[in-house]
């Protein structure tokens, strides 16, 4: 854990928290880490290690290890914080890891934009990271900003040069795993302007369904046949996106005197 984000957490953990720690010293009755997050040490004690017998501890802990630990007790006064390892349940334990590579990547970008702007890390973090951080979480942020832009930032009034920074950043670094679902337009138009209504219906459709969270694509497969795609960060919103876009073109080529369905391909 580097110097810049203990800065952001409280000075001791809280009794349930999880914590990364390193195993620092093996003993008979337990093992001392060090608290990865903050400026501290704890005892793991040999009975929060298992719940099953221990007949040689370094089975279980070894120094240097990395683990994910449930803080039990702190004692302010003696400075004295223990720790258990068999109170952490495996899906806390995956969580924990998750969030704490996400704060470490958070960390490097935030670096990554003091450097491009010339400003230090902390008067990054207090102009817009905060902001970021408090809205929406700081790598869930940068996240936001690759697929948005600079607007996630400029509306909560940072200034548009620092935000392209971090938007540029977050670009740069982050690389935003799209899934994509499409389906088949069947649409047709007698009228004899009708090649022009069906194209207004699809740019209606563009300009009035147009969404930061999604990207949407028509393709000609061969008249009256048109694909349509999505593709966003889930399969719910993707469907959702899908969904409202082929009812619209349906929708606007209907009131044009036209006709449409919709096919979902799997």
């Amino acid at each position: 854990m580097n110097r810049e984000m203990a800065e952001r957490k409280p000075e001791h953990p809280e009794i349930g928290d999880l914590i990364i720690a390193t195993i620092e010293t093996v003993t008979d009755y337990g093992a001392y880490a060090k608290l990865d997050e903050y400026n501290k040490k704890g005892l793991l004690h040999v009975s929060e290690i298992s719940s099953s017998w221990i007949r040689n501890i370094r089975d279980f802990v070894r120094e240097g290890q990395k683990m994910v630990l449930k803080v039990l007790r702190v004692d302010l006064e003696k400075g004295h914080i223990d720790l258990s390892l068999r109170r952490v349940t495996k899906r806390e334990r995956i969580e924990k890891i998750m969030s704490w590579k996400k704060d470490r990547k958070a960390d490097a970008l935030l670096r990554g934009v003091a450097e491009k702007v010339g400003l230090s890390y902390d008067e990054v973090y207090e102009k817009a990271g905060k902001v970021l951080e408090e809205k929406y979480g700081l790598y869930e942020g940068f996240e936001k900003l690759v697929k948005e832009g600079t607007e996630v930032l400029t509306k909560m009034d940072v200034p548009e040069t620092l935000a392209k920074a971090f938007a540029d950043v977050a670009k740069e670094r982050i690389h935003v795993k799209l899934v994509k679902v499409k389906g088949t337009l069947e649409i047709r138009c007698l009228k004899p302007n009708g090649v022009k209504i069906i194209k207004e219906a699809f740019l209606n459709t563009e300009e009035t369904e147009r969404t930061k969270d999604a990207d949407v694509r028509f393709h000609v497969v061969a008249a009256p046949k048109y694909s349509v795609e999505v593709l966003a960060d889930n399969y719910k919103r993707a469907e959702e996106v899908l969904q409202k876009v082929s009812e619209s073109v349906i929708d606007n080529i209907t009131k044009a005197g036209g006709q449409g369905t919709f096919r979902r391909e799997k």
